[in-house]
């Protein structure tokens, strides 16, 4: 992925990160419910650190303990930063790493609502991660390596990072089979989490070949059209925008050759990006969103292409 298409993402994901939408709503909240969070969960946590982003709940099965060390992969509004930080306890630390300024400043105001001294959160890609070697316990990430520009660098930082014996537990979207072209071309579909996704078996192979061991990527069976309960806006497939993709990457786009399966060069879409108008489930202040991605969503069914999945890893102890 080239920089003008993280420069897209980061925009989106900043977009987002301004917008209303909270556990308040309740599109939103049955998003992340589907995924796998409790209601117990949600509710514990500042409403503003559940955005419906998640294609699962990586806390849930990550196994934390406390005193661990967890890192956070494109942690967002801090929602599973703060969950992770309860499990490993005062004696722990709960690192949060995102892309955008704007995400981490929404972490940041969630972590000290929930009064959690034992979270933290670094500005940083994922390629670059700001922690010294063999100094975590645990990866976890929740929808957001799909996104990276360069999956391979992604996973040698989390070899490099992890603890020997240290274990990744993430989430993420992962495809069953080569995308359509219209899919594969598209911005909207590449910022929604889908045409930078990796193959499964493209996943495996690209954690082996970093380092690790006991690598899978396990299909949840989780339906891709949950996003739809946040109506208008597709969840960790729609991120806010406000203007077209067309007015925010050039005409012609360069091949996006970390993540897209086809090699194909990304477009914009013509449809734009500004969805109608807010409803019960969609606060008033949610910026325009994909509407050219919901309406790809219209005429394919994701999950024939792509799955939620749980990616499982280990560094070798020695």
């Amino acid at each position: 992925m080239t920089s003008s298409i993280t420069d897209v993402v980061r925009k989106q994901y900043a977009d987002l990160a301004r917008s209303g939408l909270s556990n308040d709503h309740a599109g939103v909240q049955a998003v992340a419910e589907a995924f796998g969070y409790t209601a117990e969960e949600l509710l514990s946590l500042p409403a503003e650190a559940n955005m419906g982003l998640s294609c699962g709940n990586p806390t849930a099965t990550a196994h934390l303990k406390p005193g661990e060390t967890v890192v956070d992969l494109g942690c967002g509004g801090g929602i599973d930063v703060l969950l992770a930080a309860r499990k490993v306890g005062p004696s722990g630390r709960a690192i949060g790493i995102d892309l955008t300024p704007e995400m981490i400043e929404r972490a940041k105001a969630n972590a000290a609502k929930a009064g959690l001294s034992n979270a933290e959160f670094y500005l940083a890609p994922m390629e670059q991660l700001p922690l010294p070697d063999a100094s975590v316990d645990c990866l976890i990430s929740n929808c957001v390596i799909n996104l990276a520009a360069d999956k391979r660098q992604v996973f040698r930082e989390m070899f490099r990072v992890l603890k020997p014996g240290g274990r990744v537990a993430v989430s993420d979207i992962a495809l069953k089979q080569p995308l359509p072209d219209e899919l594969a071309r598209s911005i909207a579909a590449y910022v929604g989490c889908i045409s930078g996704a990796l193959l499964i078996d493209d996943y495996r192979s690209q954690l082996a070949e970093a380092g690790f061991t006991a690598v899978q990527v396990v299909d949840t069976g989780k339906d891709l059209n949950a996003y739809a309960k946040i109506e208008n806006q597709a969840g960790c497939c729609s991120p806010a925008m406000d203007q077209p993709a067309a007015d925010a990457a050039p005409e012609t786009k360069p091949t996006a050759t970390a993540g897209s399966t086809s090699g194909l060069p990304l477009v914009a879409d013509d449809a734009g990006c500004c969805a109608p108008g807010p409803s019960a489930a969609q606060p008033a202040d949610t910026p325009g969103m994909l509407s050219e991605l919901a309406a790809l969503i219209q005429r394919y069914d994701l999950n024939q292409f792509a799955a939620s999945v749980q990616v499982f890893a280990l560094k070798p102890a020695n």
